[in-house]
């Protein structure tokens, strides 16, 4: 087992066994998958996640499903990469929340309680002011069962005020926002505020800067530079334990312009995420200049060292601080 290996917050890429080996040459042994799509229904999504388990099934020469950190690290150990099956919603529980034993029981480990449109949990980045009116009850409901069962807590794609609602309702147990930046960096809805940072990091828990490009750079297309100014913001703000890695970059296969357009470009489904990007937010420059690929991901860690973080800092953006938060709350 090499010792340059890292955790993937967030992956959203194709799952099969061509984006498997691309993960593995980029170093990445354990990934946060995103299973079901956002909105889908409960049947929709129990199908999403039974496709994923019966993919690893026929590929477990490459990938195990993971639902403990020892898990991850056999996977490390073996050469393969451990699928932590989660999801950035929780519309498909919304009629009971007692439904989260039963994703649990098929291996889902991470839950969002809602992605960019209002549910019955909460408002979405894309609500701001008097548009995001907070955690509802039931918000307050799915939380509580999440720290029973032992579940991570994803913030990513709350609203600032949602965000910061679900923080101090946690009352100090661990939560994560999986994959974010700075919005003192970049001023994006889909960016959290140093408040959330720190709120979060106060939790024992970590904020995954990621390589998402709206959520990098909105003046022209970023680069490994830009992505690093964030990470150094975060780990100002809530210190080297509290940072981590995302890619949250699509392949294997990329997406057509057309379907790209219409969900994530500029003509996207949330215009104040997509459409406020310069003229450069286009399908051929999409993608950070310097990350395009899994494969990509070990110039994040030589471009750390370069600019004067220590083996162990990295050590920890790369993998240790997921290890210690998927710990401590999965207890295993």
């Amino acid at each position: 087992m090499s010792n340059s290996w890292a955790i993937d917050g967030l992956n959203c890429a194709g799952f099969n066994r061509e984006q498997m080996e691309k993960t593995l040459k980029g170093g990445v042994h354990a990934i946060n998958y995103t299973t079901t799509r956002p909105y889908a229904t409960l049947t929709d999504s129990l199908l999403q996640i039974e496709h994923v388990r019966d993919t690893v099934a026929e590929m477990s020469d490459v990938a195990l499903i993971a639902t403990s950190t020892d898990d991850i690290r056999k996977a490390a150990e073996t050469n393969r990469v451990a699928i932590i099956i989660g999801t950035q919603d929780s519309t498909m529980i919304e009629a009971d929340v007692k439904l989260l034993a039963t994703l649990k029981q098929l291996g889902v480990r991470i839950l969002q309680p809602n992605y960019n449109k209002p549910n019955r949990f909460g408002c979405g980045a894309p609500q701001e002011g008097p548009e995001d009116t907070g955690m509802t009850e039931a918000g307050r409901e799915w939380l509580e069962e999440m720290h029973r069962l032992k579940l991570v807590i994803d913030l990513s794609h709350c609203g600032h005020r949602t965000t910061s609602e679900f923080i101090a309702a946690s009352k100090g147990r661990p939560l994560v926002i999986s994959h974010a930046n700075s919005y003192v960096v970049c001023p994006s809805l889909r960016n959290k505020t140093d408040e959330h940072i720190r709120g979060v990091a106060e939790t024992g828990g970590l904020t995954g800067a990621v390589m998402w490009s709206p959520a990098v750079r909105h003046d022209e297309r970023p680069t490994m530079d830009d992505y690093l100014n964030h990470l150094d913001h975060l780990i100002n703000v809530g210190g080297i334990d509290h940072a981590a890695f995302a890619s949250d970059v699509v392949e294997s296969p990329r997406p057509s312009p057309e379907k790209w357009d219409k969900s994530y470009g500029p003509n996207g489904m949330d215009q104040k995420i997509t459409g406020v990007l310069g003229d450069w937010y286009v399908y051929e420059t999409r993608l950070n200049a310097d990350f395009q690929s899994m494969t990509d991901t070990p110039a994040i860690w030589d471009a750390m060292r370069k600019r004067g973080y220590s083996e162990d800092q990295v050590e920890k953006v790369m993998r240790g601080n997921w290890l210690r938060v998927l710990k401590d709350i999965w207890g295993s």
